[in-house]
């Protein structure tokens, strides 16, 4: 009767808390939008089943040796974790002075923990690798390099400034955190409300790679938003757009783009990365991937390294960094009055950089002789190539004829490099702090 009663007592579904149910919900409506509704599946598939992973009773898949140390409730080993911290042998109080002490304490506590016979989870093993080095963003920056053609912005420069104008939604979103923080209604830091601001980029990659530096108990959600509201930019930007231009602006015929030679797209990223890196060396890592990625796709010297970071090496690295993220969507991280506050200023800062991009090639048709279809400056966050077609349908509503896709992937692109440069002035100023 012990045998089965122990039996029992060993079965998750016995350990099971309401917080890591609705995780286990909220996981699984990630795999269904996935699946079902094609939203981002390339990382909310591998999201979501790491959340499923990481929210499994008693499994600890997401947790480090510590973590896993302090879930166990062995108060003699909370005792001798909480002398060294020179606190109350309580689980909360151990907590908090983790939260406070220097990384240097942290990773000794963290091999005491090893030392007294805990190991990490897979999950966060994935996590620390991935995420935590910062090198998987990176890497996919570098593929989507290679799949990226600088030709319709080196053709048409002054959509850079579209790119450009997009971004503020980046900065007005880190307002919004603070003022919600200011008025006491959500608290948010500086960090964090920077990591949250990086949504307003609509870049993945970036997203991820800025809070893992800045706020990593908020990238589950920063993540999430970041790819749900990706999936959503066709639902999101037409009502703006809309909303912004008039019928005749909408029907604007642009000017056919020149053709860029070989040699200026070799010389656009050595000569762009040296640009914005000996102004602003934060970028250097993203922007410098990026870079490399690209010139690896227009040399034509290195057509097989090119073809394996555009498919191989991007594939592998995307199933890696899905499940580091879904580390992150465990119960007591992700279910936060903070999650809530980024799921709106996520989509303030989408509807944000959207309009800032449309009036920019408004303001600009004031002082040009060839004007710009307002409707490709909304292409300017660089949710790559989804806004561009955006700008495209929107434009053939009103003029079948009027094909906007390559002219809207100049600002597209350059919204890329203008969320590698934001998350660049984040990392310099908000560290130094």
């Amino acid at each position: 009767m012990e045998s089965l009663n122990a039996l029992i007592q060993g079965m998750g579904l016995m350990h099971l808390g309401i917080g890591q149910a609705i995780m286990l919900l909220v996981s699984l409506l990630l795999l269904w939008l996935a699946i079902a509704k094609k939203f981002e599946p390339l990382l909310l598939l591998p999201i979501g089943f790491g959340g499923l992973l990481s929210n499994i009773p008693e499994a600890g898949l997401a947790l480090t040796a510590l973590e896993s140390l302090l879930a166990h409730h062995d108060a003699g080993q909370l005792a001798v974790i909480a002398a060294k911290l020179n606190c109350t042998p309580d689980v909360h109080a151990i907590k908090e002075a983790l939260a406070l002490a220097l990384p240097s304490v942290q990773n000794q506590m963290e091999e005491m923990a090893v030392d007294m016979g805990y190991s990490a989870g897979v999950l966060a093993i994935f996590y620390k690798v991935a995420i935590g080095s910062g090198i998987a963003p990176l890497v996919i920056f570098m593929g989507v390099g290679a799949m990226t053609d600088f030709g319709p912005l080196l053709a048409n420069p002054r959509t850079l400034l579209l790119g450009a104008a997009a971004q503020f939604g980046i900065f007005a979103t880190v307002l919004g955190a603070l003022t919600l923080n200011y008025f006491g209604l959500i608290s948010f830091t500086l960090p964090q409300a920077a990591a949250i601001g990086i949504i307003g980029g609509a870049d993945g990659p970036t997203a991820i790679y800025l809070s893992g530096k800045l706020a990593p108990e908020l990238l589950g959600a920063i993540a999430v938003a970041a790819y749900s509201y990706m999936a959503l930019v066709p639902l999101i930007q037409p009502p703006i757009m809309k909303a912004l231009t008039t019928e005749k602006e909408r029907k604007i015929r642009m000017v056919q783009l020149r053709t860029v030679s070989r040699r200026e797209k070799i010389l656009f990223p050595a000569v762009l990365l040296l640009l914005v890196a000996l102004l602003l060396p934060d970028a250097a890592p993203l922007l410098g991937m990026f870079c490399f990625g690209n010139l690896m796709r227009e040399s034509g010297v290195v057509e097989r390294l090119s073809d394996t970071v555009q498919n191989g090496l991007i594939n592998i690295v995307t199933i890696f960094l899905g499940l580091s993220v879904g580390a992150k969507l465990v119960a007591d991280k992700f279910l936060q009055p903070q999650t809530l506050g980024i799921l709106v200023l996520g989509v303030i800062a989408f509807c944000v950089g959207t309009a800032a991009g449309v009036l920019m090639a408004k303001l600009l048709n004031k002082f040009s002789k060839n004007p710009i279809n307002p409707l490709i400056g909304s292409a300017g966050v660089s949710a790559v190539p989804m806004a561009a077609r955006v700008s495209n349908k929107v434009g053939l509503e009103s003029d079948p004829q009027n094909f906007l896709l390559m002219h809207a992937m100049g600002p597209n692109v350059a919204g890329v490099i203008g969320s590698a440069i934001a998350a660049g002035v984040m990392l310099k100023y908000v560290l130094a702090m």
